[in-house]
């Protein structure tokens, strides 16, 4: 079993039924491992005060994060590459921010969605990561990397929504106090818009968790166009999902755009965006296509850039204008897997 796996309670529920121990020893292994990043937790005094149990545990526990083989620097960013256990790997990015740093973790080793401006989605679909596959990109990141990881987003390699369960229950495991303690407010789930998983998650009742909707167009024609899961989910699906969804009170959905030259972004598409997101509340971020393997697209100029967000911000839309980081090492929005593909 790989400790990563585990919430306090249910690593508690593994010690009573299957040791006759509890909450304690639980507690010292998760401050070990989650909090020290120590996974020698024999090494404990809990541990080394009750030998059989440590003797019981040998060879039945671990701490698997898998293997950092690769990190790329590109100023204050940085993007590693984890081997996994069947020799896959899938890429993460730790981004600056002001006090404290923003992991961006894949849920997937590629992905079925086919996004045309995404990497990843280029790649097509190998398979779905285990929840320590997950759990342990923030393992790595703060412990093998040593930085400070506060805030946590699925906006890496993969569709969340299409490995619903391992990711919810990664989420639940990142959010453990006596472990990784990262509050759902600080964590952020990015989909391409699988109205299912939207509404799943509705039903869980975590307000707290933060959804992001990857947009890109606002008329179901270019959407389909560039995503694929339009098709089958289109914009009318998806504006129905964030309409029922259950928003804590202050709550707002980050919409995503990719902004690609003569595509998406004149004052036309602007204004579709404007009558998609109508009263829901919302902080669009606006982003610069990154340019990706078969897709022969270009970012939109700044003058243009400006000119959209402008329009929205007029009509009462809070933006964000995001210029791309990481593009020099392909770590920026829609380039994660460009590098496994250049080795």
């Amino acid at each position: 079993m790989n400790i990563l796996e585990y919430t306090l309670e249910g690593l508690t529920r593994y010690f009573e039924l299957e040791h006759n121990k509890g909450n304690f020893h639980a507690r010292a292994l998760f401050r070990e491992v989650f909090k020290k990043g120590n996974p020698d937790f024999f090494s404990a005094p809990e541990f080394r005060a009750s030998p059989r149990l440590s003797a019981a545990l040998a060879g039945r526990i671990k701490t698997d994060p898998g293997k950092v083989v690769r990190v790329f620097e590109e100023e204050n960013l940085t993007k590693f590459i984890t081997r996994l256990s069947d020799g896959l790997e899938i890429e993460s990015v730790i981004i600056p921010m002001t006090r404290y740093q923003t992991l961006c973790v894949s849920s997937q080793v590629g992905c079925r969605m086919g996004c045309r401006f995404c990497e990843t989605g280029q790649m097509g679909f190998r398979r779905s990561l285990l929840v320590s596959e997950i759990t342990g990109q923030l393992y790595n990141g703060r412990h093998t990397l040593g930085k400070n990881i506060k805030n946590v987003v699925f906006m890496g390699m993969g569709e969340p929504f299409d490995n619903f369960d391992a990711v919810m229950k990664a989420v639940l495991v990142m959010n453990e106090q006596k472990g990784f303690d990262v509050a759902l407010s600080h964590i952020t789930i990015s989909t391409a818009g699988l109205v299912p998983g939207i509404n799943r998650l509705a039903r869980m009742n975590l307000p707290n968790l933060r959804l992001a909707v990857s947009v890109n167009a606002a008329d179901d024609k270019i959407r389909s166009g560039i995503m694929p899961v339009n098709r089958t989910y289109p914009l009318k699906a998806l504006k129905k999902a964030l309409k029922d969804f259950p928003l804590s009170g202050r709550g707002t959905f980050l919409l995503e755009y990719i902004l690609i030259r003569g595509v998406n972004d004149s004052l036309g598409h602007a204004q579709k965006l404007s009558e998609f997101i109508g009263s829901l509340p919302v902080r669009l971020n606006l982003i610069p296509f990154n340019p990706v393997s078969g897709f022969e697209a270009h970012p939109s100029c700044d003058e243009d850039m400006h000119r959209f967000a402008a329009y929205l911000g007029e009509r009462g839309i809070f933006v964000i204008k995001r210029w791309s980081k990481g593009r020099s090492v392909s770590a920026g929005c829609g380039q994660l897997g460009k590098t496994m593909d250049q080795d």
